[in-house]
Formats: structure tokens, sequence, C-alpha cells
């Protein structure tokens, strides 16, 4: 039944170029519209579509711009994302070693960190990258499969190359969360990484803008409990911010 209404459901974003939350929810009476949001995550993570604010976009209409999924990504809530990478700062100290997720919060984040002594893994060639333009951090690239859509490395290469490998502080990206599933991401070899990363850090902090509440996609990572410092653009609602403080998380 989900598979022939997520058919449905591409086939009708396809033909309509862009929809919105509501009309799916006027073709699809009987379904709640979080299940609704979760056919969307589905269909995003397969690369059919992109959500939009309300709705959602055919991902053809962006492949006529050549432009990729990364680089539609990168283009959103920019603001909000250096807002939070430069919070994040308050975290990195000369002389220990960090892990920066992918993404593209993760670049706002390399683009500001100091030219200091900084020990960085990262599963991000574009953050290696940008990273190694300054002078003083040693930069260290996980390997494994490289994704198109996000640009990060993952996979068995990957789980292998880290168990030898610690780190003081990770700095975690998501691509949803809600309290019900937690943080998640697209794709289950990223999300293994994820959870391995988080079970090495001595410290986990999540950076995430408010865009990514009540966005559910297919794979959890973590919850809660399992991180450390979550830093935010806005605050968050209450119901996210009092299940924070029962798990003893620091929220910024």
């Amino acid at each position: 039944m989900n598979a022939q209404r997520r058919e449905i459901i591409n086939a009708y974003i396809q033909n309509k170029g862009e929809v919105k939350l509501k009309e799916l929810e006027k073709l699809f009476p009987e379904v709640s519209t979080m299940t609704l949001r979760r056919d969307l995550s589905y269909l995003e993570s397969k690369g059919q579509i992109v959500r939009v604010r309300g709705g959602a976009k055919s991902i053809n209409l962006f492949s006529s711009l050549k432009e990729d999924m990364y680089n539609l990504r990168a283009m959103e809530n920019v603001d909000a994302k250096m807002k939070i990478a430069k919070k994040a700062l308050a975290f990195v100290e000369r002389g220990r070693s960090y892990f920066i997720d992918s993404g593209t919060t993760m670049m706002c984040l390399a683009k500001v960190l100091p030219d200091e002594d900084l020990s960085i893994l990262t599963s991000g060639p574009n953050i290696a990258l940008e990273i190694i333009k300054n002078n003083n951090p040693s930069v260290t690239l996980v390997g494994g499969q490289l994704s198109r859509n996000n640009l990060s490395t993952s996979g068995a290469n990957s789980l292998n190359f880290i168990k030898d490998i610690n780190v003081d502080i990770a700095f975690m990206a998501t691509s949803g969360f809600s309290l019900e599933y937690g943080f998640t991401c697209g794709d289950y070899n990223e999300c293994e990484l994820k959870r391995a990363i988080i079970r090495k850090a001595r410290k986990v902090i999540l950076l995430m803008d408010v865009s990514k509440i009540d966005k559910n996609m297919p794979f959890t990572f973590a919850t809660l409990k399992d991180i450390d410092v979550l830093i935010c653009d806005k605050p968050l609602p209450e119901d996210i911010a009092q299940a924070a403080e029962r798990y003893g998380v620091e929220v910024k």
C-alpha cells in the first residue's frame, strides 16, 4: 500500500511539477499528514523530488537548471546555517580532535574554522578541501563510497577506516528531526557511519536549523539521549526544548 501510494504521489508531482501538501491531503483523505510527509521524505531520499516549504517539487524542474541536490540544499537557509556554524566555534579549541560531518551546514562550519592546530576527520571531500586552505589544521578524509547527493563518503570501508580513530568532539548534521523518530537521514550507509562516529566521540554536538524539525527521513541515527549539545538558529518548540532538558542536552 505504501509503495503504491508513493508511486501515485511521485507521478502526480512529476506531472504537475510542484504540489502543496494540502493537495495531497485532499488526494488521500484517509492518510494522515504525517504519513504524507514521510512519503515526501522517502521520494526526496530517492532523488525524485525536492521538498520545499509547504510541499514538494519535481527534481526535473531543478535538473533543467543543471543544479544538483547538494547545491540546492546549499542555497537554502544560508543565514541560519552560518549563524549555527559561528555558535559552534565556541566548542573549538586548539590541540583537540574533531569529526566534521558532511552537509551544507558543515560546509559553513568549515568556512569559519580558525587557522589553528586542529586535528580534523571528515566524511566530506568538499569540506576537507575547504579546511585544507588553512595552514595549520591537519585533515583526514574518511575513505569509502562517495554519494553524489550529499558529497559524503560512507559504507563498509568507512566503518573499517574509523575503527581505530578517536575524536574529542563530533559535529554532526541531520536531514530531519522529530521527537517520534529522532535525528534522521536518507541513506542507510550514511546512517551507519553517523552511528559509529557518535559511539566513538567523547562529546556529540548536533547542528540543525529549525526547518529540519518535523521532517523525517527513512533512517534514524540518533535521538536526544545520544547527543550532548544541540545548536540551532532559533528557539526550539516548547515540547522539544523540554525533551532536551530531560535528557540533559545543552541547547544553544
